[in-house]
């Protein structure tokens, strides 16, 4: 029997936890393992003053079953990554532009701090919190590497603020008063 080489993401079923199905063999063409996705600078012009660009096996079939994918960050001056975390893969980001101000905190709660710039790479274990702010006053460029295809996301903010959990379960889990936590919750969309 044939040893299966790679596996291309038939995109017309549902990903699965192991992934996507593989396309049939006679299918795959060479183009399913290149992506062009990341070679233009995303809108910084938000909130965050942030833009990040995926290349996950859900728009790169060939990364499917690889354990890798990548994705690309544009920082405005002041723009920030917020705190969050990959619940499925290691991170590693390389500064390609600018200056980064970046941590992640262990399970123990030491935070692990550090200024980045041009050239620099970082790491961020599995499934820690950990975030990226821009401190320059350039904007900057940062390539990002996961241990997965499909590394999953969770953000903080988001998961607390912009979900229907009770206000007053949040009030008791982060020592937040009602009005903070209304007001975040108006900010980001939550209700409850």
């Amino acid at each position: 029997m044939a040893v299966q080489d790679f596996c291309v993401a038939d995109l017309t079923f549902p990903q699965g936890p192991a992934g996507y199905s593989c396309k049939a063999p006679a299918e795959v063409t060479a183009d399913d393992f290149v992506y062009s996705g990341l070679a233009v600078a995303g809108n910084t012009s938000n909130s965050i003053k942030a833009s990040i660009n995926t290349a996950f096996a859900d728009k790169f079939p060939g990364l499917n079953g690889l354990g890798l994918s990548m994705a690309r960050v544009d920082l405005a001056p002041g723009g920030a990554i917020p705190m969050h975390s990959h619940p499925g893969a290691s991170e590693t980001l390389l500064i390609a532009k600018g200056s980064v101000t970046a941590a992640f905190i262990s399970s123990d709660n030491t935070v692990f701090l550090k200024k980045l710039k041009e050239g620099d790479i970082m790491v961020f274990p599995q499934g820690l919190l950990h975030f990226e702010v821009n401190t320059g006053r350039t904007s900057a460029l940062i390539w990002v590497s996961f241990s997965s295809s499909n590394p999953g996301l969770q953000i903080l903010s988001y998961g607390l603020f912009g979900s229907n959990l009770p206000s007053e379960l949040i009030e008791k889990t982060t020592f937040l008063d009602d009005g903070e936590v209304k007001r975040l919750k108006g900010l980001l969309g939550g209700s409850g």
